[in-house]
């Protein structure tokens, strides 16, 4: 950490590029690296191409896939985007169609689903329960005939809350209706096996795992492939279903940063999940502290909690040493209360009042105490002076 540096708590939003990650991208960018356009057939292209191959069969590993069914994206809100608009529309304009999703899903997930609606597509938005969670049974009982697709994300990457998926998708399955997951917040830091999972289709993004920013992927099953219209036009790169040259530098930043979170993944996750109980054990003795989202059904290192009595947005700018949020990175720039707290129950006072804490590879447990003081100090601050 850098001296006199804000201490980085908020790795939901983002995170730093691991030295090893950046290391294997600098290789790719030089006239003595691998900076051939992986679509050519020179010698180049050909090296560049094994180098995004083996990224894919990395990417794969981490989630139980087979490397074909993955389709590079620039991140996990295109490929959301094309999952779900390029599932409805190749289901048919005109036709009745019908999606499930979730209240307190990312933007990434509900801007094209109001999109849809404007193409005439009913959207069903499911309210989880005052912990985040929302029961298989809704699901189950949402699908309709005229159902096209079900999108629900596995972590939420403000509370940090993990959804049955296996469960959800046992219901899509036995009704026949493919299931989407936006993995972005769950994968390399929660179990996600697609060998025993029924899902269709899931979101993965390599900047929320130590990889570069602007590359992502989407996995499709091999029975979806066919019925997945593309969004980009123009080459018919990965295998039709999104055009374009590939950036091999990301990619292989990709790629071997979900290797080493294969690597050693469960001891990291005991070690986030520490930091957090921690950080948590220190927060709830502030007087009024809430947890916002399931104690234990969660990602580990993702921590909501709200202060009662106090302003969000104050309380952040009273803590220069801290790199937080009030609530999702995709919502920064509004002065809205978090619209994932609102559906859990909360009033938009509570929702307003409230610091959403993560923690990854780097934190460490003197940047956690660091945190707990000086929350407590600016609530304790805020409420003295509050009318």
């Amino acid at each position: 950490m850098t001296e006199g540096a804000p201490v980085y708590l908020d790795y939901a939003a983002t995170s730093p590029v691991d030295p090893r990650v950046a290391d294997a991208m600098a290789q790719c960018l030089t006239q003595s690296g691998v900076f051939g356009n992986p679509a050519s057939q020179h010698p180049y292209g050909r090296l560049a191409r094994a180098h995004v191959e083996r990224a894919r069969v990395q990417v794969a590993a981490l989630i139980g896939a087979a490397a074909p069914q993955l389709v590079w994206t620039s991140g996990a809100t295109e490929s959301n985007n094309l999952a779900i608009l390029g599932t409805a529309r190749a289901a048919g304009a005109g036709k009745p169609r019908h999606i499930v999703t979730a209240r307190t899903e990312h933007k990434a997930v509900l801007d094209p689903c109001r999109q849809l609606e404007q193409e005439g597509c009913r959207v069903t938005y499911l309210t989880p329960d005052s912990q985040g969670l929302i029961d298989p049974a809704q699901v189950r009982d949402a699908i309709g005939a005229d159902t096209v697709l079900v999108s629900i994300m596995h972590a939420n990457n403000e509370i940090g809350v993990l959804q049955d998926i296996e469960a959800i998708a046992g219901h899509c399955r036995q009704r026949e209706v493919p299931l989407h997951v936006d993995a972005a917040q769950s994968a390399g830091k929660a179990e996600i096996d697609l060998a025993r999972w029924q899902v269709d289709l899931l979101s993965l993004t390599a900047h929320k795992l130590y990889g570069p920013k602007g590359i992502g992927a989407l996995y499709v099953s091999p029975q979806r492939r066919a019925q997945l219209q593309p969004l980009i036009f123009g080459g018919g790169h990965e295998r039709g279903l999104r055009s374009g040259t590939l950036a091999v530098h990301q990619i292989v930043g990709f790629g071997l940063a979900c290797e080493l979170c294969t690597q050693g993944r469960l001891a990291e996750a005991q070690r986030i999940e520490a930091l957090r109980a921690r950080l948590w054990r220190g927060l709830s003795t502030i007087d009024g502290a809430l947890l916002n989202g399931h104690p234990t059904q969660r990602v580990a290192g993702i921590l909501s909690a709200s202060f009662p009595g106090v302003e969000g947005e104050s309380l952040l700018l009273g803590l220069p040493e801290l790199a937080i949020a009030t609530g999702s990175a995709c919502n920064s720039e509004t002065n809205e209360p978090s619209y994932v707290l609102r559906a859990l129950g909360r009033d938009s006072e509570l929702a307003q009042s409230s610091l959403r804490f993560s923690l990854g590879r780097f934190s460490t447990e003197r940047e956690v105490d660091l945190a707990i003081r000086a929350v407590r100090r600016e609530v304790e601050r805020l409420r003295a002076v509050a009318p």
